[in-house]
């Protein structure tokens, strides 16, 4: 049945309307199936379920659809008995209402895809739910007759466009409801123009932040004035000075909220909340456990986070792939789980969280976990590995093995699994987004499956402090409050402090001995304390100094050093420093065992906090306990307290540079035939002797750590010494 050419425009808006109303209708039918809901509950469900149906009949037949309007119709004459006795929905009515909504839906699209005129005759497709013989649990639930069956075909929710489209659309036309006037109010833009805008506004902040630093430079010179002394001479331009410093002021705080205006009503256009995608999910979740004669229920955290509408595009089909898995996989049947102690029903979760410029997705089931030996012979007999291989491997290896290609634990093909691409596909999808995957697993309580990805778009709140002489950036949203340090509230053992904070006991972690800067040392009276949380652990955070918050575009580390798991990106300060932030996860993780098992240890001596980051690593790899040092200096102290296996130095630094610092190593003879290897930005033949000519053992260009030279390096160099020796 074609629609009136003159409400075409209108009839797209109703799709994406009629959308939007169709996932809350579902959202409430897989409630109302769910056991332990009171009648009053109940009753709000059916009421808002009712009035949902009602739009729907009321906007389609407005807009000349009678076959949609029909559609609706019957969905109501369905629901009307049970909203008149309420009462907790019997599965095959919920998969009547289910396939009902989905055929409305295909042939809403079909109008607004100016497709009506070829859709079947609308008795043909009101048939399809007219039931001659309903099911009998149906028709005692229902008190009478059910007037429409389940569609023949499975329809599949309408997706969104695309990704890559060529365009990306601001404002979605307007709804039949709203104004005429209204209906061209919307402007199709490429996502080429919106990301110049954007970083236009990022030049705009950064602007901002510089014209802070001049308001702030400015007051300092009429304090100083002031300290002249009320001379006549001076009073005049003191006075200029101050009117300028407060117009300045006032200019500052003005731009400042146009950049966030700009920034928020970008992050609209651009950005959509992450329930867009995990809703539709729900109704995945609930049809694949009944076609495995499985029950689980989908829970999800943190979905109001907004995200990139193309990042949400490219993550869906990779959480379609983890849920799949983890109700073919993972989950068991209901007798099994009751058998195990479990409830009949299983429990997923879907976690999202957002720190700075780091997104963290977490997917998990309470299922019977990971098999171990299973994912052995089964890599063995797909020949994804050799025996040889698999015997070599630990458990973190053997439970990565989920990841390659052509594996799969089923022997079978069936329509969920069995072909051996899932999780493989997963890995590819989540690393092309500049991301990592991992999975955790406990035999009889379940996996867990955590996705770490950059976002970067617009900016983000960050605490900048103080550790020694550096600054360190912190993700806001995980700095959960803080405090200054009292002996009342401090509670030190032989190894670790820890915080009394709110009935709790927090470990105290040192910014400084974390990031290898200086010695463990309790904390001292009066010392800054950040309570830091992060996948639901905190520690009490020990720094130096609380420089103040910024609003920052955090920017990833250089491919080299992306995966060191102390840091997050990047961002720039007002004068232009590079500024680190530091990762929540990094510092909360317990790192004392892995302190205590390592053996051999070395000193990094460098200006730079990225390329002491970055050896920091790659020799912590390899097993060494790493300490830094930020000058010869420092180094030269640290070597007076404590023993290394191995110095790695910059050739390259101000006040005492490479060549200078081994020639005070050489003459003290604690230090004689200590290991150095000299490490520069200079690759030339000319650079590469000076430093061997100066006693370095070893010489590696920046290029050359960054490729992954420098452990092998090191251990090269600890060989020759010791034959030496």
């Amino acid at each position: 049945m074609p629609v009136d050419p003159l409400l075409q425009g209108l009839v797209a808006g109703f799709a994406v309307e009629a959308q939007e109303v169709i996932q809350k209708v579902t959202m409430d039918l897989l409630e109302l199936e769910r056991d332990g809901l009171e009648t009053d509950a109940l009753s709000k469900l059916y009421v808002r379920l009712g009035r949902h149906l009602h739009t729907l009949k009321g906007s389609a037949s407005s807009l000349g659809m009678q076959d949609l309007g029909d559609i609706a119709h019957k969905l109501e004459d369905a629901l009307a008995p049970l909203k008149a006795n309420p009462q907790k929905m019997p599965r095959p009515v919920v998969d009547i209402l289910l396939h009902g909504l989905d055929l409305f839906m295909l042939r809403a699209q079909a109008h607004a895809d100016g497709r009506g005129d070829a859709l079947p005759d609308p008795a043909a497709a009101l048939a399809q739910l007219v039931s001659e013989a309903p099911p009998p649990e149906v028709a005692a639930a229902m008190g009478e007759p059910a007037p429409f069956r389940a569609a023949t075909v499975m329809a599949a929710p309408v997706s969104e466009p695309a990704p890559g489209a060529p365009v990306t659309e601001l404002a979605p036309v307007p709804s039949p409801e709203m104004a005429p006037e209204s209906a061209d109010a919307g402007w199709r833009v490429s996502s080429r123009q919106v990301t110049a805008l954007m970083r236009e506004v990022e030049r705009l902040r950064e602007v901002r932040l510089r014209f802070e630093e001049r308001g702030r430079e400015l007051d300092r010179v009429v304090s100083m004035l002031a300290k002249q002394g009320l001379l006549a001479e001076t009073a005049e331009a003191r006075s200029s000075l101050a009117g300028t410093s407060r117009s300045l002021r006032t200019d500052g705080e003005e731009t400042g909220d146009i950049v966030e205006a700009l920034e928020e009503g970008l992050k609209a256009i651009t950005t959509r909340p992450v329930r867009t995608i995990l809703d539709p999910l729900q109704r995945m979740v609930r049809d694949l456990s009944r076609q495995l004669g499985k029950e689980a229920r989908l829970s999800v955290v943190g979905s109001e986070v907004s995200l990139d509408r193309r990042l949400l595009e490219k993550l869906q089909g990779a959480l379609v792939h983890l849920l799949r898995n983890a109700v073919d996989h993972g989950l068991e049947l209901p007798a099994q789980r009751e058998r195990a102690g479990k409830h009949h029903e299983g429990a997923l979760t879907m976690r999202v969280e957002q720190q700075g410029n780091l997104l963290f997705l977490e997917c998990a089931d309470d299922g019977a976990g990971i098999d171990l030996e299973r994912v052995r012979k089964v890599a063995e007999q797909r020949g994804v590995v050799t025996s040889e291989e698999t015997a070599r491997l630990n458990e973190n290896q053997v439970r990565d093995l989920i990841f390659r290609p052509g594996f799969s634990t089923r022997s079978d093909v069936t329509d969920t699994s069995g072909r051996g691409v899932g999780l493989d596909a997963v890995r590819a999808s989540v690393e092309g987004l500049q991301g990592r995957i991992e999975v955790a697993s406990t035999p009889g309580q379940g996996t867990r499956f955590m996705l770490t990805l950059p976002v970067d778009l617009g900016s983000s709140p960050v605490l900048v402090v103080r550790a020694t002489e550096q600054l360190v950036g912190l993700p806001m949203l995980a700095v959960e409050a803080t405090q200054l340090a009292r002996a009342d509230s401090l509670r030190l053992g032989k190894r670790r402090a820890h915080l009394e904070y709110q009935g709790q006991l927090l470990p105290v972690v040192d910014l400084g001995a974390r990031l290898g800067l200086r010695a463990l040392a309790p904390p001292t009276e009066g010392q800054p304390l950040l309570i830091v949380q992060s996948g639901g652990k905190r520690v009490a955070l020990a720094v130096d100094a609380v420089v103040g918050d910024r609003d920052l575009v955090i920017r990833p580390l250089p491919s080299e050093v992306r995966d060191v798991p102390a840091w997050q990106g990047a961002a720039t300060l007002s004068r232009g420093e590079l500024l680190l932030i530091c990762r929540p996860d990094w510092l909360v993780t317990d790192t004392s065992q892995a302190q205590v098992v390592a053996q051999r240890r070395a000193l990094v001596v460098d200006d730079s906090l990225t390329a002491r980051a970055l050896h920091r690593a790659m020799l912590e790899a390899g097993g060494f306990t790493v300490h830094l040092a930020a000058s010869g200096a420092r180094a030269l102290d640290r070597l007076q307290t404590d023993t290394y296996d191995v110095v790695i130095c910059d050739l390259d630094m101000e006040e005492m540079d490479g060549v200078q610092l081994i020639a005070r190593l050489r003459e003290r003879k604690e230090t004689a035939s200590l290991p150095v290897i000299l490490v520069s930005a200079h690759d030339s033949a000319a650079a590469r002797e000076r430093g061997l000519a100066a006693g370095a053992d070893g010489y590696l260009s920046k290029r050359e750590c960054a490729a992954g030279r420098l452990l092998a390096e090191v251990l090269d160099v600890m060989s020759r010494r010791g034959n030496r020796a």
